[in-house]
């Protein structure tokens, strides 16, 4: 059991991009890091650079699209060894995968629902208790702009976005006055390894756009919302603007001129 007056912060998705830039920022705010993602060798460094900042990591590598009581048993044997009720729950695991949707691998599908939708619920709703319990805490779920409109060409992380937003604003609401907060980031288009491994790289949203922002830019502005306990937070004026006037088009209209920033499907 851990002995120690820092707070306990857990980050999924740590090894790199948005994960990784939360994780160093909580560091130096005086957090202890429970690092949860697949490589280890990318966790190892996070808690290296965390080190440099005071903070002792737990490296936890772990499949979250994996089996719902695995992620449970796996992430309940690391709080029950450290002896600490959790601060912080960052929720940044993520991926999406670009194509049209009766040409993806199904299980290429299953494994994104299992990261974007189901292991970010799973690991919610394993803290929430004993941060209420606690009277204090703070849930940072990771969405996307994509959460506002249909997303042809990359249907099931728009619909997965989608799914964050609504269940953060419910939580939040749900929360009220009970000492524990929760905050949804929903940043646009970010320099991270996002775009290749979803096959966007050379996509109208990534390659040549002066608008995109850093991963720090996208960690800065969600921790200071989640300390701020607001409900929900898009990062960047243009990216602020861009998702108020998605919701005003209609839906269809929305849809055809999302794809037209997509790969081609044709």
């Amino acid at each position: 059991m851990t002995t120690t007056t820092r707070p306990l912060a857990i980050v999924t998705g740590a090894s790199g991009g948005i994960g990784r830039e939360i994780a160093l920022a909580l560091a130096t705010r005086g957090y202890d890091l429970l690092l949860i993602a697949r490589n280890a060798s990318g966790l190892a460094r996070t808690a290296e650079a965390a080190g440099a900042a005071g903070a002792r990591s737990h490296c936890l590598p772990l499949d979250l699209s994996g089996p719902a009581d695995a992620i449970r048993a796996n992430l309940q044997a690391a709080l029950d060894a450290d002896g600490r009720v959790p601060a912080v729950l960052v929720n940044n695991a993520g991926f999406g995968i670009a194509g049209r949707f009766d040409r993806i691998d199904p299980a290429a599908i299953d494994g994104q629902i299992a990261v974007d939708i189901a292991a970010l619920t799973i690991l919610t709703r394993a803290v929430l208790p004993a941060m209420v319990a606690a009277g204090r805490g703070r849930v940072l779920n990771l969405a996307s702009t994509a959460a506002f409109v249909p997303g042809p060409g990359l249907a099931v992380y728009y619909a997965a976005k989608a799914y964050v937003v609504s269940l953060g604003r419910a939580l939040a609401v749900e929360m009220a006055g009970t000492g524990v907060t929760v905050t949804t980031l929903c940043p646009g288009p970010t320099r991270t390894g996002f775009a290749e491994r979803a096959g966007m790289a050379g996509s109208r949203l990534f390659s040549g756009n002066p608008g995109l922002m850093t991963a720090g830019q996208v960690a800065r502005i969600g921790l200071e919302a989640t300390f701020a306990g607001r409900p929900l937070v898009v990062p960047g004026r243009a990216n602020r603007l861009g998702a108020i006037l998605s919701r005003l088009a209609p839906p269809q209209l929305a849809a055809r001129m999302v794809k037209r920033l997509h790969p081609d499907q044709s």
